[in-house]
């Protein structure tokens, strides 16, 4: 697999016929619009759509829709359009699809990467893509060679025809004169005939990144390049008042500094004297609300609208008073979450060209069309003549979809008279200067009766909402002619309406779905420091999953009934979970753990995948070990098993790093940590081992990426229970003596 760059002068600019290829430009959302597809013009190749290119060499060239963060959605994409095409996959050329309305996404309508909905949105779209390009050389082979179709068939990019085997490339000259089939009508294949689909099968970019060709947004460097680097405000939303450069704009290398929308830029012809330069600016910042407020403040503010405040309320079923009075027992916790920083690998950064009058991006994002929307707002230069080249992404998160290192680097090269700029973020600035997973304070109140049922269930979150703060990051990206005050009202609207009308589902997904209970009541009320706040992986269910699973636990206890046995018996009405808590069950009870070691387990359902956890856990001197991880995933049809497991792996060391360690503060108004040394990532002597089962299933496939780590954080939180007799209701788990 490679992945390509397409230089502007083979940007494919007609939708007919070019060097003997054509553009039948079908549209997987229906809503090709009239902008040309960014695709390569090759001489002879035939584009079939937006996805597939066939060049006269037979190499295959899939344009991913996607983004590829190290979730391995170029394999499983790749998979799926070449199973139906009948190309292996590890021979498929795979290059990241530019802007074009063809390669939305069609769970969010806009082109994006993120909450786990690749899979799902596009296995059956790009499986009919392949099937009818299929369908196409089959017909074109058919009228060459004077041979019914019927007597024809297709292996690994070859037309068998008499014995022979013969190139897709030989046909592809007749195929672009005919008519593509229905996509809604052309035949797919029988599970039972799938030749790669649900194989195992190493990852398709498995080997640039093993030796170091994969190229990632910092690897990009260009001629004639400079660097810049951001001195920010260590406060959000603080103004900067003023800034001294006499000292620095000597410095070796420096060529520029500019005030920005979000700071001082320092631009050089190496990084490290940009970096060096910005450190040493004297700057002065205004002083804004937050600047007066601690990680003490926050949690005190947390708890007194917890106690004191009501907040709209959603999920409402039955009689809450009626259940509560039926029960035998009522328990009341509350359970807090922090702040998290994403820390991916690769900080932010983004390369930047402006050359008569047309710009080109190189980045890693989550929205290549915000980045390009953002740069036409910065730039005043219209859509049309801008070019987002995407990059492998060195871990998202749901932090590359935020995208103001776009503007800032926009701006930098707008301001310098469009020199070819560089912005990296350090890892400093990811930490103290990015946006959050919000910190959450959670009360839940549930009964049980003597049977050992739910009787009652009242869920209560406090803390900031996502979904105002998106609004304000992405209406300027995606509406780039909307004025600032237009994107002002909305935000300011979208805050009114979830801090008194309604609540926003992101901060609350995940306390209530899971398991039935007839009498329930879910509400929220917003409490905003002002911290930044954006979507981290699985959203709300990173934290709402650690308090609705520990709850389960506790009833359990309460009622007398085995944890296990206790959640099925209240997932009767959703299948997939009660079929991954039954599988997590029947291991638990052929586990065999070490003198010393206990046992631990949660379930969650959320990207419409279940997932169970079994966490094996020691306690000694008061440290926590997870020794091993038992993962049970229902995803529907695993398409590459191999990423599947990769995901449950990826998603369980993630979460260990948050049940363990992970914790941001805020110490007057600025986030306290800065770097590994004080906000420290699993390593690898703490990494347990890891299984995983994946449950087969002929459904559809569902997400992967989110979906395993909302249980690791209760599942070891009711080990240590199991352990010591602590039942350890804030995160990260710490032990008291």
């Amino acid at each position: 697999m490679s992945t390509v760059n397409v230089s502007r002068r083979n940007f494919l600019k007609s939708s007919t016929i070019v060097g003997g290829g054509l553009v039948m430009g079908f549209s997987l959302t229906g809503c090709g619009g009239t902008r040309l597809l960014p695709v390569e013009a090759i001489e002879g190749a035939y584009t079939a759509n937006a996805f597939i290119q066939i060049t006269p060499e037979n190499l295959v060239r899939f344009y991913c829709p996607r983004d590829e963060m190290g979730q391995g959605v170029t394999t499983g994409l790749g998979t799926t359009i070449a199973e139906e095409l009948d190309v292996n996959p590890q021979s498929l050329d795979i290059v990241f699809a530019g802007v074009h309305s063809d390669y939305k996404n069609p769970a969010f309508g806009v082109q994006g990467t993120g909450g786990s909905t690749a899979m799902g949105a596009h296995y059956y779209p790009l499986r009919q893509a392949g099937a009818a390009v299929r369908d196409l050389i089959l017909q074109a082979a058919s009228q060459d060679l004077g041979i019914e179709k019927s007597q024809l068939s297709t292996d690994d990019s070859y037309v068998i025809a008499n014995g022979q085997r013969l190139p897709y490339s030989q046909f592809i000259a007749t195929a672009q004169t005919l008519t593509a089939p229905d996509l809604e009508t052309v035949q797919l294949k029988d599970k039972a005939d799938f030749k790669y689909i649900g194989k195992e099968a190493p990852r398709l970019d498995g080997m640039q990144k093993a030796t170091g060709t994969a190229v990632f947004g910092i690897d990009v460097d260009l001629p004639n390049m400079y660097h810049a680097v951001v001195r920010r405000s260590p406060v959000p939303d603080a103004a900067l008042l003023s800034f001294d450069k006499s000292a620095v704009e000597s410095m070796p290398g420096v060529t520029d500094i500019l005030e920005i929308s979000g700071g001082v830029a320092v631009v050089a012809e190496k990084y490290w004297q940009a970096k060096q330069a910005a450190e040493k600016l004297k700057v002065e910042w205004s002083e804004v609300e937050l600047s007066s407020i601690d990680q003490a403040q926050i949690k005190a503010d947390f708890k007194e609208a917890m106690d004191k405040e009501d907040g709209p309320k959603t999920g409402e079923l039955g009689d809450l008073d009626a259940g509560f009075e039926s029960a035998s027992s009522v328990v009341e916790s509350e359970y807090w979450a922090p702040y998290l920083a994403h820390a991916a690998m690769e900080p932010m950064n983004a390369v930047i060209r402006i050359e008569n009058g047309q710009v080109d991006l190189w980045s890693g994002t989550q929205g290549p069309i915000g980045a390009e929307g953002l740069v036409a707002r910065t730039t005043g230069i219209d859509s049309e003549n801008i070019r987002i080249h995407t990059t492998y992404l060195g871990g998202g998160f749901g932090r590359r979809g935020t995208l103001t290192h776009i503007q800032e680097v926009a701006e930098i090269a707008h301001l310098t008279d469009k020199k070819t700029v560089q912005l990296v973020w350090s890892r400093e600035d990811d930490i103290r200067n990015g946006f959050y997973r919000p910190a959450s304070l959670m009360k839940i109140k549930a009964g049980v009766d003597d049977k050992g049922e739910i009787t009652a269930w009242q869920a209560k979150r406090v803390g900031g909402n996502i979904t105002p703060e998106t609004l304000e990051n992405i209406l300027p990206a995606m509406i780039p002619g909307m004025p600032q005050a237009l994107i002002n009202a909305a935000v300011g609207a979208s805050n009114m309406v979830f801090n008194n009308w309604s609540v926003d589902h992101s901060s609350i997904e995940g306390l209530y779905e899971d398991y039935y209970v007839p009498n329930q009541e879910v509400s929220h009320v917003t409490v905003d420091h002002g911290v930044p706040l954006t979507f981290l992986r699985s959203v709300g269910h990173s934290y709402t999953a650690f308090a609705k699973e520990s709850m389960m636990d506790e009833l359990a206890e309460k009622a007398g009934v085995d944890p296990v046995q206790f959640r099925l018996q209240h997932a009767k009405e959703n299948p997939r979970l009660n079929g991954v808590i039954k599988v997590a069950g029947e291991l638990i009870k052929q586990m065999k753990p070490a003198a010393g070691h206990h046992l631990g387990m949660a379930a969650h359902h959320s990207f419409e995948s279940s997932v169970a956890q079994i966490a094996e856990v020691s306690v000694e001197g008061g440290r926590i070990s997870v020794h091993k991880m038992t993962c049970i995933v229902d995803c529907g049809l695993a398409v590459t098993p191999d990423v599947v497991k990769a995901q449950m792996e990826s998603s369980i060391m993630y979460g260990l790093t948050a049940v363990l360690h992970g914790e941001l503060n805020v110490d007057g108004g600025a986030i306290k940590e800065s770097n590994f040394h004080d906000y420290p990532i699993l390593r690898m002597n703490e990494a347990p081992e890891v299984e995983v089962v994946i449950i087969d299933s002929d459904q559809d496939p569902t997400g992967v990426g989110e979906p395993g780590m909302p249980p690791v954080a209760p599942a070891v939180a009711n080990a240590v229970y199991a352990a010591t007799g602590q039942r350890l209701r804030s995160l990260p788990l710490k032990l008291t003596s």
